[in-house]
């Protein structure tokens, strides 16, 4: 499974997978135009919309309506490493959710495929190539 990078011009950097292409972009204050999301944004969303996906899945299976649903993704950061050291996601359940599935729910969500390779990353090899 192979991902191309490809660089659209600017701070313009974007990803080229099973015919989609994913893009990227810097904020304005960093030299970009602030078209789309930086990465950092789009890995941080990553998270949130996995275990969203989870969640969906696990309603739609029981025709639990999901649409009043809301995930919210907290960050905090740690001033001095200048990264991430904590991220919660609070499921937000409207009235009339079904009480009996209100742990469930929570462990659909922790089923994220990106949580997984969090706690378990993979090893991240760099090398250039002259083609």
């Amino acid at each position: 499974m192979d991902m191309e990078i490809s660089f659209e011009g600017e701070k313009k950097v974007n990803a080229h997978y099973k015919g989609m292409i994913i893009k990227t972009d810097q904020q304005v204050r960093s030299g970009g135009e602030g078209s789309a999301p930086e990465p950092f944004t789009l890995f941080l969303a990553s998270i949130g919309t996995c275990a969203g996906i989870y969640v969906k899945s696990f309603c739609d299976q029981r025709g639990i309506p999901s649409g009043d649903i809301k995930l919210i993704q907290s960050m905090k950061l740690n001033l001095e490493t200048r990264l991430i050291e904590k991220i919660d996601i609070e499921i937000k359940l409207p009235e009339g959710f079904p009480e009996k599935y209100r742990e469930a729910v929570i462990k659909a969500a922790d089923l994220c495929t990106v949580k997984k390779h969090l706690a378990d990353p993979p090893k991240i090899d760099v090398k250039a190539v002259i083609s």
